[in-house]
Order: C-alpha cells, then structure tokens, then sequence
C-alpha cells in the first residue's frame, strides 16, 4: 500500500501511464475489417479504439463497471449558497444505502456495482470563502478515500456525488483554474431563486479574492476551494488512470474535480470520457475548456453520478459491437 500524502500523489502525476499502441493499432485495423461501411458506427468506433488502448487488447469488453459516488458537506452552505439544508446529503446516502435512490435504478439498469464513501458528513469543511476549505492532512484523507474506492476488479469507473453546496465549490474551482469570475462560473444548483443566485455569485467571488494567490497549484486550489468528496472524485480518477481503468466523469461537480489533473499534468484526462453534458449553466463550458466532447446530453441536473451511469450502457455497447461482430472475411461478406 503506498503512502497515501500529496507528494505520492504529485508523483504519480508525473509518472502517468500511457494506452497501449499496440492495442490502439489493432483496435484500429480490426475496425476497418469489420461488416460495416467505414466509420458507420460513428463515435462508437472511436470509444471502441479508446477502450482499446487502455485495456491492452483490439477486443475490449465491458465486464465490471463501477459507480462510486462520494458524499461530503461543505461549511459554504451557512452563506446561503443552497435551495436545501446540508442535512439532506446525509439523508441522501441513507437512501443510497436503502436503494430508493434515483442512482441504484440507473446502477442496475447498467448492470454496474455501485460504491458510496461518506466522507465526514458531521463535520463540513470550513466556508472556503472565509478560510482554506481543507488542512493538507484533510486533503490527503480525502484523496486517499478516492483513490482506495477503485476496486480491482473494475475496467469502467465511473464518479459521480453527493453534496449539498458542492455546485459552489466546483464554480470556485472553474473560476481559480480557467479565469473568470464568480458570476461567470455559478448556476441555479439545487433551484437557487434569482436573489439566491446573485448570492452564490457573491459567496464565490469572495473566495477567488481571499485564495486568488494560489491558482497556479492545482492541489492548492482543491485544498483551499473544494471539499471532501471533490477530493475523493480526484483521487479516485487520478487511481483508475495509474491502473489503465478508463473513466466517465458524471456533472459539473465531477467535472472540477477531473479539472484539478487536468491542470496539473498533460494528458491527465486522456483516459477520461465526458459523459453527458448537464443542465447546470457552466458545465458545457468546462467541459469545452478541457477539450471533452459529452457523450449525451439529456438536460439532467441531479448528481448522484446519473450522468455516468446512463452512458455505462452506451460504451458497453461500443465495446461490443467492435469486438463481437464479425469482419468481411470471417463473414463472407463482399467489399472488405
């Protein structure tokens, strides 16, 4: 077990695993073998090839899928930042726990295990717009939670949360990362009112000047700027790429915390799919920043990793279609 500090986790940043080559060309050249007009499949070809490439094969397949969802609370929603009370996030794993959540229908729909980490639900983290959210030691639990959830049976992951007020943060973390300001970054959130809004832009802008000499460390700014669960989310995607497990990120909220490598290494992200495009104001424009085309985009805005777990199907799919059909030769088919 490695010693789970910030520097194990900023080496493993520079230490980052590629695809296999190998397994992309043979992805590839199988591709154009296959009964199909070329690039009839569209965008599933491309998903197939990428699978490919972190899988080590030119057949990927989609056999263990996880969804881990990661729930924290943050000291911000004091400000008003929120249409529901910070009881609601604990009162929404317990309904995790009892499967009545929107979440373990979609879990099972996609034929995935469902993973939930509560992270210190009693104790939020400081409002970040008066303090730095998190100690490092905080920071360094919270990632360790992330990345010990990947199990290693799981060739999917996908990230998704829980946490009331997390919305704020993740606008924080956007603004501290791409520029901007708390305006440009905030959205409606759990149905924030027009006064609500104005609020949450404010709460936001406050942050950005009390830490605004800190944004050039990525980990910096999740310490100072994110939560418990945002962490986990990052150390959870910063494991699946150090074991070649592709992931797809959920909303908004995951989409910072995937932010946070994006902006500490080159390619950090390359074994990270977008989704589904979410309702939340700012999520197709950190997604754009990060160079993530979603997968869907079904106006959807409630968390819970729901995004992630309605594309699980969608790249199983790819995966076999590419790997189960047959090419012109094996089929006897014309024109291969």
């Amino acid at each position: 077990m490695p010693d789970l500090t910030l520097p194990f986790f900023r080496t493993c940043l520079t230490r980052l695993p590629a695809p296999f080559a190998d397994a992309i060309a043979g992805a590839e050249a199988r591709n154009g073998q296959l009964t199909k007009p070329p690039g009839a499949l569209g965008r599933l070809e491309v998903i197939a090839i990428w699978l490919a490439g972190w899988q080590g094969t030119d057949r990927p397949r989609i056999t263990a899928p996880q969804i881990a969802i990661f729930a924290g609370n943050h000291g911000v929603v004091a400000k008003g930042v929120s249409a529901f009370p910070a009881e609601v996030t604990g009162q929404m794993v317990a309904n995790f726990a009892h499967g009545g959540a929107a979440i373990n229908q979609l879990a099972r729909n996609a034929g995935a295990k469902l993973t939930v980490e509560a992270l210190e639900l009693d104790r939020p983290t400081l409002d970040f717009s008066e303090a730095s959210a998190m100690s490092e030691a905080e920071l360094e639990i919270a990632l360790a939670v992330g990345w010990n959830a990947l199990e290693t049976a799981t060739d999917l992951l996908a990230v998704g949360e829980m946490g009331i007020g997390n919305t704020t943060s993740a606008a924080a973390i956007s603004a501290a990362l791409f520029g901007g300001t708390g305006a440009d970054w905030v959205g409606r959130g759990t149905g924030v009112d027009a006064a609500g809004l104005v609020r949450k832009a404010a709460v936001v802008q406050q942050a950005l000047d009390l830490h605004s000499g800190h944004f050039a460390d990525p980990m910096e700014v999740l310490r100072r700027l994110g939560g418990r669960e945002v962490a986990a989310m990052t150390g959870a995607i910063l494991a699946a790429r150090m074991a070649r497990v592709p992931v797809l990120l959920d909303g908004f909220i995951a989409s910072a915390a995937a932010a946070i490598l994006f902006r500490a290494a080159p390619g950090a992200l390359d074994h990270v799919l977008a989704a589904h495009a979410s309702a939340e104001a700012a999520h197709g424009k950190l997604l754009a920043a990060m160079g993530k085309e979603p997968l869907l985009a079904l106006g959807l805005r409630l968390g819970e990793g729901s995004g992630a777990a309605l594309a699980i199907p969608l790249v199983r799919a790819a995966a076999a279609c590419h790997s189960g059909m047959a090419t012109f030769a094996e089929a006897g088919v014309a024109g291969g």
